[in-house]
């Protein structure tokens, strides 16, 4: 196993240097979307709308932040369980997103989708949210605020750990 410590910036780069089961320590920006959010972005999607960010380069985050703390830039910040955003991944996947992050299996499609768009499914540690807190420094809403803890935000993560997944040759922790 591996460990890397990269931006945001510099993943599609070390996408294909990935092998699933390596440790990569992530920093830099991150969008939060969950079942609600994606449904949405879908929606605009559908119309030719504006996104609420540039999908090309983008790591998605499938969590759902709990209010702020005074003194803390988010709330506990766990991941969400992926397979319920996998109806939508492979078209992200294919429009140029680079990662997601959450926790759990993904289904052959969106393996597939990974696979082909060269990219990769990072995993963060299911039930310690108020540790993954700690290494965001950053939180803002940038759209569907409506939507509450599901609202689409802006994260900017600092050391953020992480385990590949799946990565772009078919590596895949969870069929061993």
């Amino acid at each position: 196993m591996n460990e890397f410590s990269l931006t945001t910036a510099e993943l599609k780069g070390y996408c294909d240097k990935f092998c699933a089961g390596d440790k990569v320590i992530l920093s830099g920006t991150v969008y939060t979307a969950r079942d609600a959010a994606h449904k949405r972005i879908f929606e605009l999607i559908e119309k030719g709308e504006k996104l609420p960010f540039e999908i090309e380069g983008s790591a998605i985050y499938y969590a759902g932040p709990t209010p702020t703390p005074q003194g803390m830039a988010i709330g506990s910040c766990g991941p969400t369980t992926s397979c319920r955003m996998d109806s939508f991944a492979p078209k992200l996947y294919d429009m140029g997103m680079v990662a997601t992050i959450g926790k759990g299996e993904r289904s052959d499609e969106v393996c597939d989708a990974i696979i082909q768009n060269h990219a990769v499914y990072l995993c963060a540690i299911g039930g310690a949210g108020a540790l993954a807190s700690l290494s965001i420094s950053e939180c803002e809403v940038i759209a569907f605020d409506d939507l509450g803890c599901e609202s689409v935000k802006k994260l900017k993560f600092n050391k953020f750990p992480l385990i590949v997944g799946i990565d772009s040759k078919g590596g895949n922790i969870f069929r061993r």
